[in-house]
């Protein structure tokens, strides 16, 4: 969907380019019919077409191979995008040709009617062409001075640096979802009903608070850990859609976590995960590991509850919860076995049998009265009423005699854990928290690096859970791609163009664009997250597309004898308009994402500032960057050939005027010169 929003932005940008070059054909031609005009056209813009369609592709084609939760985000993203412009691409060099040869009218150097619209049309036409003008001047004065472009460029990119070690990092946002997950644990050895006491109670407050539609509380399992227990509960808040409330999730979590306090147990509130099915919930998920030989629960939650309390002292996190404890009351079975050996009993069979006189067994199920009726055995619960009562218990031995359990065992009171929980064959305590206020999970995660190298005593570990896994694995991923999408962008252009130094000029512009996103994430407040590196992907080959009209339209001006000034500047003059008017059209579609609200507003936000910010400071600046930069590139690649006698020429007008077109039938057609062929 996000795709689909910005392609409409895109998609529109082959159209303009044409019907812009066709009516600004006509305004120099104005005994040209749209036909005519529309023929000489093609067999200039094509090959320009050709070539930007070739960049945007190069720029998702590779991300469409990525794997993980973030190839999820990529590859759909990637796929709609190219699909789009291909399909935009064909139409732009088929139908778009045709309709502007039947619809659009040749009215330049003949007398119009005067109205409220031609005035206005006239008075912006006339400012434009002025804008161009002082346009065209800064060139003549700026283009031949290779410091200016390099001073501009290295301004930019240490302003890139300074913003990357502000900006704040990210995953995958937490978005408001309409869901609170709130998690309930009384201390251990709680009763059940202690548990859902505070459970209601805490339903009661919740369902009090303005923007809270429903509450369900359940006790006995917590959901976040899976902790299963007496002493644990969960609360599922469903809050009203996001039109009926005026608090996002994080104020209503932040007063319920005011309201709730003083009910004699943890309370804490998470949101769903981010993406379903990755992780329990939003923030942060890890497993302590004790990968120690020796297996003693009571050091182990010793270690535990040091490293909770150390992290709890770091200002990035908050909201901390573990349900593993070592100090939940229980009852030892200490098994005498020469006792029992003695008296025939074979220890398997005395817990088998134990396990279904406490906890029951399903033996067999039988029809009857048309109804199916299941048979489970258990002790009757007057005869399991107290722990004592195991001892009053009876197993068959060897011999088919009634053996009392007290007669080789008995009960002795001790503390543990309520459930042993393992990850990778270590045991584990699973922890969950949130980011502090004004702290990602990335900040977080270091953090929690950090503590966990610093007090964690030998043979203790941490791992990650969910989408936490993939974020603290992924390391500078973001970089890497960026790095492999300017290669495919890079070779694409070098086989355009057939040399390795010209398209430097279209992939030295692009920082401009990188500061301008960075720049607009800050301001709005954003990370630097998933949806702002898809916003600086697309920005790639948003703005190589701005410098390839460019330089695809200089390239031809110096083939045709120009100097590489004048064909640089003749170059942005000519495509300075079209370049405005698909960036704006971009632009103006990225406003309704800047501005979302409700669900998915984060996403929207964010890849609308990442996006719109990059746009429109390389668009403004990128028009005064590129001619200079092919002024020195070009330079550098004048009279070399990678190939000794290989005719000039850009590989896309090969395609362009594969048609055998040449324009002699039209009007005023003058014969090329040697040079010129």
């Amino acid at each position: 969907l996000f795709a689909l929003v910005l392609a409409i932005g895109i998609v529109v940008d082959d159209a303009i380019v044409v019907v812009e070059a066709v009516h600004a054909k006509m305004e120099e031609m104005p005994h040209l019919t749209p036909y005519q005009a529309v023929r000489r056209v093609l067999g200039e813009i094509s090959g320009a077409i050709i070539a930007i369609t070739a960049v945007m592709v190069s720029v998702f084609l590779p991300i469409s191979f990525m794997s993980g939760p973030v190839g999820t985000f990529y590859r759909q993203f990637s796929i709609t995008m190219a699909s789009s412009i291909v399909i935009s691409a064909i139409i732009a060099l088929t139908l778009t040709p045709v309709l502007c040869a039947m619809l659009l009218k040749n009215h330049h150097g003949k007398e119009r009617k005067s109205n409220l619209l031609t005035r206005g049309l006239d008075g912006f036409n006339r400012g434009f062409d002025k804008l161009t003008g002082h346009y065209v001047g800064a060139l003549k004065r700026i283009t031949n001075r290779k410091w200016v472009t390099w001073g501009v460029l290295l301004i930019f990119c240490a302003g890139i640096f300074i913003e990357n070690q502000i900006l704040p990092s990210g995953f995958i946002p937490s978005e408001d979802q309409g869901t609170i997950y709130a998690i309930i644990q009384t201390p251990p050895g709680a009763t059940l009903e202690r548990t859902n006491k505070v459970s209601q109670q805490l339903q009661k407050i919740c369902e009090e608070v303005e923007g809270v539609e429903s509450v369900s509380s359940l006790a006995g399992y917590e959901i976040m850990t899976e902790g299963r227990g007496s002493n644990a509960g969960t609360c599922l808040i469903n809050l009203k859609p996001w039109s009926e409330r005026k608090h996002s999730v994080k104020e209503i979590m932040e007063e319920l976590e005011e309201e709730s306090r003083g009910l004699g147990a943890i309370v804490e509130f998470f949101e769903p995960p981010a993406i379903p099915g990755f992780g329990s919930s939003g923030g942060f998920s890890l497993r302590l590991l004790d990968k120690t030989t020796t297996t003693d629960y009571q050091d182990f939650d010793r270690i535990n509850k040091q490293f909770m309390q150390d992290l709890g002292d770091r200002p990035e996190l908050s909201g901390l919860f573990t349900f593993f404890a070592a100090n939940y009351p229980q009852y030892e079975l200490e098994i005498d076995n020469d006792l029992a050996m003695q008296k025939g009993v074979s220890i398997g069979k005395a817990m088998e049998n134990l396990n279904i006189l406490i906890g029951s067994t399903y033996e067999q199920g039988f029809i009857k009265f048309n109804r199916f009726f299941k048979v489970y055995v258990q002790s009757d619960p007057k005869f399991r009423r107290l722990p004592s009562d195991i001892l009053k218990m009876y197993v068959k031995n060897e011999e088919g005699e009634m053996v009392p359990y007290s007669s080789f065992m008995k009960l002795v009171k001790t503390q543990g854990p309520n459930e042993i929980t393992r990850y990778n064959m270590y045991n584990s305590a699973a922890i969950q928290g949130l980011p502090a206020k004004g702290y990602t999970t990335a900040d977080a995660i270091q953090a929690i690096r950090e503590v966990a190298a610093k007090s964690l005593p030998r043979g203790y570990d941490i791992a990650w859970e969910g989408l936490s896994y993939d974020e603290a694995n992924r390391g500078n991923e973001s970089l890497y791609i960026f790095l492999v999408v300017l290669i495919f962008v890079y070779f694409v252009l070098a086989a355009q163009y057939e040399s390795f130094i010209i398209p430097l000029s279209v992939i030295f512009s692009l920082p401009v664009g990188v500061f301008g996103s960075f720049l607009l994430l800050k301001v709005m407040g954003l990370d630097n997250d998933i949806y702002a590196q898809i916003g600086l992907i697309m920005l790639v080959g948003l703005l190589g597309k701005n410098a390839v009209l460019i330089v695809e339209f200089a390239v031809q001006k110096r083939q045709q004898g120009m100097t590489i000034l004048q064909a640089a500047i003749e170059g942005a003059k000519v495509r300075f308009r079209p370049i405005l008017m698909t960036s704006f059209a971009f632009i103006a579609g990225l406003i309704p994402l800047i501005v979302a609200t409700g669900a998915g507003a984060i996403g929207n936000q964010t890849i609308g500032a990442s996006a719109l910010g990059g746009m429109l400071f390389g668009t403004l600046f990128g028009v005064v960057i590129v001619p200079g930069l092919y002024f020195i590139f070009g330079s550098l690649a004048d009279g070399k050939k990678l190939i000794r006698d290989e005719e000039e020429g850009p590989l896309s007008e090969g395609f362009a005027l594969a048609d055998g077109y040449t324009g002699e039938d039209d009007d005023n057609y003058q014969k090329p010169s040697d040079h010129e062929k």
